[in-house]
């Protein structure tokens, strides 16, 4: 120090302080510039501008081009100002993480890759060093397809593309996929450009899927969809190609956009559907082979790419709502039958069952309408029972052709499942299907057996009394009739349904016969009104004023000339004292008494023909009369 530095002046102690500080910026965990002061050693001494210097190993500048020597100025990481040792702790190696730091997060923000080396392996991905620093590489981020071995890239100096960073925590995430992807793109654009549909390629195939292979054309990968390697039916692709082989392929379709590539292997053949129309026309018999079975059908291929559909409902004439896999199976020979064919649409609609005979068609030839047949009741439902005509064949009896005399609804009321029954053929439909029968049939109509009339008088049955009237049987075969409560008797207070008992005879008018309905009306009033009105015709008028009293008895008076004619008044007398003997005075009673006594006179001397006409009549009038004199005490 010279003799005026030993005696420092103001500026002296300004310029001093100045020094001091400009050194106290000096930061603890920063880069900073240092100059190489000496080697002693594997140490090489740093002056940072510090009062104390530091020391750095020389093994921290190994990666260094060249090796520092004393002069030279290089950075290093300011980790502590002073130690313990009064030294000022750096590290070169801590400098060199930090310049890496500062380059990954400007080329970060640049979005520009970064070049590193897979280090090693961790839990869910790889170590890439990149320069210093440490970054994380997923395992979907390795390559664009799954690696199995990564082995061969394991030290390799190779792009990346930083997908976070995060300095703080001190944790970087890149990607090598991201890179490759970008070539690809870049490789695929130009391939792209190159190709044009129709074209023909040789591609390599690459992957097999359960869609479809992918082939390589040299740089980029195409779609070999599994409807386009074959005009035949191909469950899988691997029965065409495998991984490895060479194939020549037609670009099919090429999107821009996405830069995918359709391709297909058909396309270099001759299209079968060609002519197909002409090959195969509608009503020929072919025979083919069960490819493939749906719930709605099963596929028959006819020739190598030609395939036809049985519908479920061409499948039998009898099966019906069956599975097609219980009729027919896979690769069964079957023969069928061409019944439409769309060429446009490429579909070809065959038929199993025209090739069987229709059994409805063999049924009405064996059975024509009238036959009777016997079978097995199967079902029963409400409208009718369900007959096992055969294995596979069932006629329907409706419920009207049951029986003639019971509604159809009692009539099916006596069948149960698994009777046997005789029936008649009444209908065989083979379009509809339809085998109509009749049980009822067997028998023949008691209504037209009967040849019954309207106005004629039958002798009837009491078989029910109910308050409003009363049932009655007749006839052979026997019917039945209800008699309602006016109907009962021409005068009103006679129109009592207790009157009858179960059992009685009596004489009734048929007033209505309708066949179709199967309806008969009968009426004791109708039948008393006719025999008064042929009264009245043969010994009276009406318009004279003249009663049925004086009617009977200017008939009763006659010689017996006229015993025929007093024939028929007596009865219609009887019949009108039988419905007044209950209510009317005893002057009519005797009137009734005395008619009574005529009737049995003019039996006796009527003709038999006359006596046979209505012998119920008369005996249930005598009856009656009879009756009502023991009542009398007479």
């Amino acid at each position: 120090m010279s003799t005026e530095t030993m005696n420092p002046s103001t500026d002296d102690f300004a310029a001093m302080f100045e020094e001091s500080t400009g050194a106290s910026t000096l930061q603890e965990g920063r880069v900073v510039p240092a100059t190489v002061i000496g080697v002693a050693g594997d140490f090489l001494t740093l002056d940072v501008g510090l009062k104390v210097e530091g020391r750095v190993p020389m093994k921290e500048f190994l990666l260094e081009d060249e090796k520092p020597k004393a002069g030279d100025i290089v950075e290093v990481y300011l980790d502590r100002i002073e130690n313990l040792m009064g030294e000022a702790v750096l590290s070169r190696d801590k400098a060199r993480r930090e310049e890496s730091w500062i380059k990954l997060e400007d080329s970060h923000n640049k979005d520009e890759p970064v070049k590193g080396a897979i280090s090693g392996r961790v839990k869910g991905g790889f170590t890439v060093d990149l320069g210093g620093v440490n970054a994380f590489l997923p395992g979907s981020q390795v390559d664009i397809r799954p690696v199995r071995d990564v082995g061969p890239l394991m030290g390799e100096v190779q792009p990346f593309q930083i997908l976070k960073l995060d300095r703080a925590r001190g944790n970087i995430v890149v990607s090598r996929r991201a890179i490759l992807e970008e070539s690809r793109a870049e490789q695929r654009a130009e391939i792209v450009d190159a190709m044009n549909e129709g074209d023909t390629r040789e591609g390599v195939v690459k992957n097999i899927t359960d869609y479809g292979a992918f082939v390589d054309l040299g740089g980029i990968d195409g779609l070999l969809h599994v409807t386009d390697m074959s005009w035949k039916r191909i469950n899988h692709p691997s029965q065409v190609v495998n991984v490895g082989d060479t194939v020549k392929v037609q670009i099919i379709k090429i999107n821009q956009d996405t830069q995918r590539i359709s391709l297909g292997m058909k396309q270099l053949e001759a299209d079968p559907w060609e002519g197909v129309e002409s090959k195969y026309m509608v009503g020929t018999r072919l025979n083919g082979q069960v490819t493939n079975i749906t719930d709605y059908g099963a596929f028959v291929e006819l020739e190598d790419g030609v395939e036809g559909l049985i519908h479920v409902s061409e499948m039998s004439w009898t099966k019906k709502n069956v599975h097609p896999g219980k009729i027919v199976s896979t690769s069964q020979e079957v023969t069928v039958e061409v019944l439409d064919v769309d060429s446009e649409k490429r579909r070809i609609s065959l038929g199993l069952k025209q090739t069987q005979d229709n059994p409805w068609s063999a049924f009405m030839a064996d059975h024509p309408v009238g036959t009777e047949v016997e079978g097995e009741v199967r079902g029963i439902t409400e409208f009718g029972l369900f007959i096992g005509l055969g294995p596979e064949l069932d006629g329907m009896v409706h419920i009207n052709d049951i029986a003639w005399d019971v509604p159809g609804e009692q009539a099916i009321a006596n069948f149960n499942k698994g009777d046997v029954v005789r029936a008649k053929v009444l209908d065989v439909d083979t379009e509809k299907e339809r085998i109509s029968l009749g049980i009822k049939q067997l028998a023949g109509d008691p209504m037209s057996d009967m040849a019954l009339r309207r106005g004629e008088i039958v002798t009837c049955t009491v078989s029910e009394v109910t308050s409003g009237g009363i049932e009655v049987s007749f006839g052979e075969p026997a019917m039945t009739a209800f008699i309602r409560r006016s109907d009962l008797s021409r005068d009103r207070s006679e129109q009592r349904p207790e009157r009858f008992s179960v059992g009685d005879k009596i004489d009734a008018k048929v007033t209505q016969l309708d066949t179709k309905s199967r309806r008969v009306s009968v009426s004791i009033k109708a039948l008393e009104i006719s025999e008064e009105q042929e009264a009245v015709k043969q010994y009276g008028s009406a318009d004279s004023g003249a009663s049925l009293g004086d009617i009977l008895g200017a008939a009763l008076s006659g010689g017996e000339s006229e015993a025929p004619e007093a024939e028929e008044k007596p009865k219609a007398k009887k019949t009108t004292a039988k419905a007044k003997k209950a209510d009317e005075a005893d002057a009519e009673e005797a009137e009734a008494e005395a008619e009574v006594e005529a009737d049995t006179e003019e039996a006796e001397k009527a003709p038999k023909k006359a006596a046979a006409k209505k012998p119920a009549a008369k005996k249930t009038t005598a009856k009656k009369t009879t009756k009502k004199k023991d009542d009398d005490g007479e």
